[in-house]
């Protein structure tokens, strides 16, 4: 008998078959233990190379695996879960900071564009100042009357100056604004001189000037209507020297 087609050698190639099938039908049913039942130690190599081979599964061992599947099944889908979750998280995240740095830019443009707006506005007030002479103001008393008469008398081409119409003052009411001629032609006839430069009714109202009162008593207006009635007729107030 040859050494290769020995009893015993293919005995031990059966084993080894044996122990592959065990192996392959382990793999296939995901690590389920099966047993073989009709395998005999003691059988000879004929028998079992005729005799079919049937396994047993352990159903404790069957349960074990279905577990460690269903475990590894759902730890997989709560990784899953939670790296959906992050990446969710992260792109609500992107999107509040890109939101936010997109309402911090436009409230940066509109502080920018406001603050133009009032350096504008500033300039063309400081440039509106600049323009527009700064109102005089003249004080209370014979000096500012006196001045600010002048200052409209040039407005309307009034001749005068300052030391005839000071010179004339002080010879007809001595300053007194409320000074009144009770007793010449004109009081007897109703129309008494009153004011700076002793001025009549009539006189008053003919060479009044639009921009001041209209008022005898009122020292800048009794001024400018007394100057405009001496130089129509005078010249100037600096040609009168007496009562005119």
């Amino acid at each position: 008998m040859s050494v290769l087609n020995s009893p015993a050698l293919r005995r031990l190639r059966s084993r080894k078959a044996a122990v592959a099938g065990v192996a392959v039908a382990s793999a296939a049913a995901v690590g389920l233990t099966l047993v073989p039942t009709d395998a005999d130690a003691g059988t000879t190599a004929e028998v079992a190379a005729a005799a079919p081979v049937s396994w047993k599964v352990d159903p404790a061992q069957a349960a074990k695996v279905q577990e460690s599947i269903a475990t590894q099944q759902s730890s997989f889908e709560a990784q899953v879960k939670a790296q959906l979750e992050k990446k969710k998280a992260e792109a609500e995240a992107a999107k509040k900071k890109a939101e936010a740095e997109k309402k911090a830019e436009a409230e940066k443009k509109a502080k920018a564009a406001a603050e133009k707006r009032a350096e504008e506005k500033a300039a063309a007030d400081r440039k509106a100042r600049a323009a527009k002479p700064a109102k005089v103001t003249y004080p209370n008393n014979l000096d500012g009357w006196i001045r600010e008469a002048l200052s409209i008398m040039k407005k309307h081409d009034i001749p005068g100056s300052y030391e005839g119409i000071h010179r004339n003052i002080m010879r007809e009411s001595s300053g007194n604004p409320l000074a009144i001629n009770n007793w010449d032609i004109n009081a007897r006839n109703g129309v008494p001189s009153k004011g700076l430069l002793q001025v009549i009714k009539p006189t008053f109202d003919a060479y009044h000037v639009a921009g001041t009162k209209k008022d005898q008593y009122d020292p800048v207006a009794n001024i400018v209507a007394a100057c405009n009635y001496a130089a129509d007729r005078y010249g100037s107030m600096d040609n009168v020297d007496s009562a005119y």
